[in-house]
């Protein structure tokens, strides 16, 4: 099992286990005192604590949440066994210390325990195999990768992929001094030149092109790199080891394969990824329990009584890896406009509402977005989504304008806080937002996504030139 799905399932795993051993444990502090075997006072969270804490100590000794652990499930059962029987042997040598009295209920507790958790765990490492091979083979979490240029670079990098699996679904080589000028792959189907390859990622959904071709090598490569940039399409090249690493690209690897990307994605790893949504989801509710129970229907009624029309406002805008979704915002214009006749708000927009100037200007019409958040389609903080038609203005004129889609789009950014949000009327307006926009997806950290919601919070009651 590869590094993506190895941190997910080492993440269920201790979460799971630490639930089942709590579980077992008070199960059996129910169950005992029914045959009369009771402890007295608070001795019952003390030893709660100690049965928590030897657990996570043996599992640590017996290295049970490794990444070796867990690249086969023989492995997972045979380190389970051995973190309880030690889990086990300390808990009961601590419990020694406490008295005959103590020892004799923890002895029952114990057995007890012990035939809950044999139980939990059988069935819990059954339900994760099941659950990872679901997620590998039917979800689709696999890469779609493809490579540039059959040489014997792209032949040995296609076999690792074939071999990785469960990370990989490797999809063909394109290359143009192939007879015919497109090369089969393993499946048997014809791919095509090296020009086809975005076109052809773009429509299968790939989600990443490996070139075994430097950039500059070949008349195809040319402005191969940008087109990639603005069909949202990830382009890396696999590293000749005889040649010089450029200072502006950024080397990993793929195996033992030199991989070189055009630039650094913090949120391309998986385990970023999901502190990220843990804080999203977390924010969130809370802004939802705290904030949104109460705001929202106050708000409703004030845009009811101001003008005609829904309280709230759905246009579609693109998301991360440029797939489409349904943003929500308070409405504060007297029209709502389809996706084709966008028109970008401007300083005393007749269209704009009484109460809709106040909610933009405090940034109150965004609101909503949280709920957008909570079903997955955008972050608290990301470049901020633009309708359909205005990156279709701007995508074919801005150097990687679509690159900013590499990312979740946010409620706020990067680019917002630095002064760059609303009406951009001028294109080195728009040319600095997504300057903005991708510096925030190569420097991203969870302290820079807190530091940007403080930097929010400041701007809305300091006031913005630009909230109208």
């Amino acid at each position: 099992m590869g590094p993506r799905y190895a941190y997910l399932l080492r993440l269920t795993l201790l979460v799971g286990d630490c639930f089942m051993v709590n579980m077992a444990f008070l199960i059996s502090n129910l169950f005992l005192p029914l045959l009369g075997n009771t402890v007295s006072g608070n001795q019952p969270l003390i030893f709660l604590f100690i049965f928590n804490a030897t657990w996570l100590f043996s599992a640590f000794l017996m290295k049970l949440y490794s990444y070796s652990t867990l690249q086969k499930v023989e492995n997972i059962f045979r380190q389970t066994i051995k973190t309880s029987l030690l889990h086990f042997g300390i808990f009961i040598s601590i419990v020694a210390f406490s008295g005959d009295v103590v020892m004799q209920h923890y002895l029952k507790f114990l057995a007890v325990t012990g035939s809950i958790l044999i139980f939990f765990f059988t069935i819990s490492r059954f339900i994760v195999t099941y659950v990872s091979d679901f997620f590998l083979k039917s979800i689709g979490l696999k890469k779609r990768i493809t490579i540039i240029g059959y040489n014997d670079t792209g032949i040995k990098l296609a076999e690792f992929f074939s071999q990785k699996r469960g990370d990989y679904s490797f999809h063909g080589f394109f290359d143009d001094e192939n007879s015919g000028g497109y090369v089969v792959n393993s499946d048997g189907r014809i791919e095509g030149q090296i020009e086809q390859c975005v076109d052809y990622a773009v429509k299968n959904q790939i989600d990443e092109i490996y070139s075994t071709i430097m950039p500059g090598h070949e008349d195809s490569m040319r402005g191969l790199v940008e087109v990639a940039d603005q069909r949202c399409v990830r382009l890396k090249f696999v590293a000749n080891t005889d040649e010089t690493i450029l200072d502006q690209y950024h080397l990993n690897y793929v195996g033992d394969f030199p991989v070189i990307t055009l630039r650094k994605e913090p949120l391309d790893d998986i385990g970023n990824r999901i502190k990220k949504r843990i804080f999203d989801i977390a924010f969130s509710f809370v802004v939802t329990l705290l904030l949104l129970s109460w705001l929202i229907p106050i708000i409703g009624l004030l845009i009811k009584l101001d003008s005609k029309g829904p309280v709230f406002f759905r246009q579609n805008r693109a998301g991360r890896n440029n797939r489409v979704f349904g943003i929500w915002k308070f409405r504060t214009m007297r029209v709502t406009e389809s996706d084709t006749e966008f028109k970008q708000a401007q300083k005393n927009d007749p269209r704009v509402t009484r109460v809709g100037k106040f909610l933009r200007k405090s940034n109150l019409d965004e609101v909503p977005q949280f709920l957008n958040v909570l079903f997955g389609d955008m972050s608290i903080t990301g470049p901020r989504p633009h309708p359909i038609k205005l990156n279709e203005t701007y995508m074919d004129s801005i150097s990687s304008y679509m690159a900013r889609h590499f990312v979740k789009p946010g409620i706020t950014g990067w680019a917002q806080v630095n002064g760059y949000r609303g009406e951009t009327e001028a294109p080195h307006l728009m040319q600095k937002r997504i300057e903005h926009d991708i510096w925030y997806v190569e420097n991203w950290s969870l302290m820079l996504d807190i530091r940007i919601i403080f930097l929010t919070i400041i701007n809305i009651f300091k006031g913005e030139e630009k909230a109208y």
